[in-house]
């Protein structure tokens, strides 16, 4: 605070010399000015001149000299005796308020220097740096200390009553805070005053109880986060593993068919054409199976991205089953539906088809049974609950929770048998899902499979 109030005086200081040492040399413009005026009004400068000598004759700028030349460098007139600005401090005289510089006698002067537009005239004046310049120069020390003095005093006094007054506030607030650190629901409000600081208390109870709250709800986030973090890596994870162990076995199929083919020159036409047959029946399923996995990575990466329509569901199946009966798709089986004429529901007709034929054809290779279809069996105010049923075997039970994983088989290498990917089911589920649906599956009472799903109503 001290230093503080040393560098105000300082700055004070020499600013109040600037401003007097500013005042002379503003004397001294108004000197040349004038008569660089008179000249050009073309009036008469002797009078003027005359009324400068009253003028500072009585005034602490006493000494003022002034001498006025033509454009040939003739002195035309003068207060006090002839001078000339020196060359050194000639064009800064001209072009600022004045400069103090020395004489070739070394004696101090403040020097000013004009020149008429015209060129025909030129003044310059000077003030001597005598006793009178100091007088000038010189402040009311006693004065200004003093009230100096009285301005730190008062600042030193009130600074000790504000900062004593928030250390007690700030005293206060940090046994508060230690109480509630320690103790966050056992604070009791009603202790608190109902004054500024009473209020601020509250508000850092409710801000730290809220932020207690938070924060715990943040880790519950955080670990479900990173459990469905650690969840998805894992099934990734599992999915790479079988996909790979799915492509190996058609690839060594495929292979193995090949490398006989080509190693063996005597081979018959028929044999050949066996062999052959067989490898590309193992092309076709491979590209299934990449299709399949394709669909799933575009159902689980892009179902924002799905486009969405009002479908007419009884027209929708009406023309599944048209489809399936003309192409022999259902073989020995029968399909039957009980749809509504106005049943009416938001899908993608594409995914749709495909999740439709999926699980047709999980019924045609698998079940065993004479019969599928597919039924409304229950309504919400915004959805639709369909059965899709087969009249087979079923599965045992403890499958059933494990239909809808990928390359899921209830008998190990049930899928390649028939034909199947294993990726038919999920592919269903995603289905459903991406649409805003879900999906379950039971074993019937009477036998077979039921496939219980819902679709959002279009009303």
């Amino acid at each position: 605070m001290f230093a503080l109030v040393m560098v105000l005086l300082f700055v004070q200081y020499s600013r109040e010399e600037k401003l007097r040492l500013n005042d002379i040399g503003k004397q001294l413009n108004f000197i040349s000015s004038r008569l660089i005026v008179a000249h050009e009004r073309k009036t008469d400068i002797k009078p003027f001149l005359n009324f400068i000598r009253r003028y500072y004759d009585n005034s602490e700028y006493d000494d003022v000299q002034v001498s006025i030349y033509d454009s040939q460098g003739r002195l035309i007139d003068a207060i006090g005796r002839e001078f000339k600005v020196p060359d050194e401090f000639a064009d800064q005289a001209t072009q600022t308020d004045g400069v103090i510089g020395k004489n070739d006698s070394g004696e101090v002067h403040f020097y000013s220097r004009k020149i008429s537009e015209d060129g025909q005239l030129e003044v310059h004046t000077a003030m001597p740096w005598n006793e009178a310049i100091n007088n000038i120069l010189k402040t009311d020390n006693s004065l200004f200390f003093t009230l100096l003095f009285g301005s730190f005093l008062l600042v030193i006094i009130l600074a000790y009553i504000s900062t004593n007054f928030v250390v007690r506030n700030i005293k206060i607030l940090k046994e508060f805070a230690h109480l509630a650190n320690n103790s966050t629901l056992k604070v009791d409000e009603t202790r608190l005053g109902h004054d500024e600081l009473g209020d601020i208390s509250r508000e850092i109870i409710h801000l730290y109880r809220g932020r207690v709250k938070a924060m715990e709800a943040s880790d519950k986030e955080h670990a479900i986060a990173m459990h469905a973090i650690e969840e998805k890596r894992r099934v990734q994870h599992q999915l790479t593993n079988n996909i790979n162990h799915e492509l190996k076995t058609p690839v060594g199929v495929i292979r193995g068919y090949l490398e006989t083919v080509l190693s063996s020159d005597d081979m018959d036409a028929e044999t050949q054409k066996y062999f052959l047959t067989r490898a590309l029946s193992n092309v076709e399923r491979l590209c299934m199976l990449l299709n399949d996995v394709s669909t799933m990575t575009r159902l689980e990466e892009g179902s924002s991205k799905i486009i969405i329509s009002s479908i007419n569901f009884h027209d929708f199946i009406y023309g599944i089953k048209e489809d399936f009966t003309q192409s022999g798709f259902l073989k020995k089986m029968e399909f039957d539906y009980d749809i509504p004429l106005k049943c009416t529901v938001f899908a993608n007709t594409n995914l749709l088809t495909s999740a439709i034929t999926n699980l047709a054809r999980n019924a045609v290779l698998h079940s065993h049974g004479t019969a599928m279809g597919i039924n409304l069996v229950a309504e919400s105010e915004k959805f639709y609950t369909f059965a899709f049923w087969d009249n087979g075997q079923g599965v045992p039970s403890e499958h059933v929770p494990h239909l809808f994983e990928r390359f899921y088989r209830v008998e190990a290498g049930r899928s390649r048998k028939s034909g199947g990917t294993g990726l038919g089911l999920p592919i269903v589920k995603s289905t459903i899902e991406s649409l805003g649906g879900a999906i379950s599956v039971y074993n019937r009472a009477q036998g077979g499979l039921e496939f219980l799903f819902t679709l959002k109503k279009s009303v």
